[in-house]
């Protein structure tokens, strides 16, 4: 990729773990950072808006942990919720940022993920623990609606379905994807056994209730349908080390995205001769967060541990960044 056709982001002191554009503002690109890789120090939650020139930063957050994920509310475009190493989560206004609105403190260890329901009829968000758990939470209360058990390892990824209300996937280190129905009770109903190592991350099609892709740490891609989870309904071979993010694509139903610790970030169609559609190597660490815009077909951001953000359009070298947000 041409690199006047990706723009950088520096995040200086802080690596990153997850970025999110903002549901709201095509312009807006959202990052959960930690000081020395996470392991130590404090964590930065920073807003950057792309019609500003350097890095673009409008607003930052700070809280005294690593911060590893983040998730855009889909009521308020104001507002953040955040997890952090130290079990912790948070609800933060962007434009207020000196404290957050509200801590949620349930977890045991680590929360990895956060994911807000893009449902209409169920404004709750979930998140995913080291400690095995997944916890529901209604934004407006200090506890937790539902602790859902089930996964044997730490859990690092838990994603809401786009298409069905109150049903989650969620993959962990005992390398399972769990399907979950939210509004029947805390027990997974799908159990798919995915591979022998860690699955890392997994998202649903955009387009197909019942196909879901996962990423783990044999460096592999798996497509699953939930009607028929026996064997996977596709395999994306070509990274060299753990993806750590995988994401389908919000325009075409066949592409899909991911991230992985082999510095790269690659664009697929599970569907075409050749899967690999391009391959993006902007960063010098472990690519840890991914994201495709819902407003801009194409727009991509991720974050690593190099302490840059990039902000990219693939297969559209005649296109800045910023032309193709406009």
């Amino acid at each position: 990729m041409s690199d006047d056709n990706v723009r950088i982001l520096r995040t200086p002191g802080h690596h990153g773990y997850g970025v999110k554009f903002s549901p709201f503002n095509p312009n807006l690109v959202a990052v959960a950072t930690g000081q020395n890789f996470g392991l130590l120090g404090r964590g930065k939650l920073i807003l950057s808006d792309l019609c500003l020139p350097d890095d673009g930063v409008v607003s930052s957050c700070e809280w005294s942990d690593a911060l590893f994920d983040l998730t855009w509310s889909e009521q308020s475009p104001n507002n953040i919720v955040t997890a952090s190493g130290d079990g912790t989560l948070h609800l933060w206004d962007t434009a207020n940022p000196q404290a957050p609105l509200m801590v949620y403190q349930e977890h045991l260890k680590e929360v990895y993920s956060v994911d807000w329901s893009q449902t209409q009829d169920y404004q709750v968000f979930v998140s995913a623990s080291w400690d095995t758990t997944l916890k529901l939470w209604d934004p407006n209360r200090s506890r937790s609606l539902m602790t859902m058990t089930g996964h044997e390892a730490l859990v690092y990824q838990a994603v809401w379905s786009p298409h069905l209300s109150g049903c989650i996937a969620s993959v962990a280190g005992d390398g399972i994807l769990r399907i979950w129905n939210t509004k029947k009770n805390s027990q997974p109903s799908i159990t798919i056994r995915v591979c022998e190592g860690e699955v890392l991350s997994c998202d649903w099609c955009k387009y197909n209730e019942n196909v879901i892709a996962t990423a783990s740490t044999d460096a592999n891609i798996y497509g699953w349908d939930l009607r028929q989870p026996t064997l996977p309904i596709f395999i994306l071979f070509g990274h060299e080390y753990p993806v750590r993010r995988v994401k389908f694509s919000p325009f075409i139903e066949t592409q899909l995205a991911s991230a992985s610790y082999d510095f790269t970030t690659r664009v697929w169609d599970h569907t075409a001769p050749s899967p690999c559609l391009e391959v993006m190597k902007n960063h010098t660490e472990f690519v840890y967060g991914l994201d495709l815009s819902n407003h801009k077909e194409g727009v991509m951001a991720d974050c690593a541990w190099d302490q840059t953000v990039a902000i990219y359009h693939p297969g559209k070298p005649h296109l800045t960044p910023h032309e193709a947000l406009q």
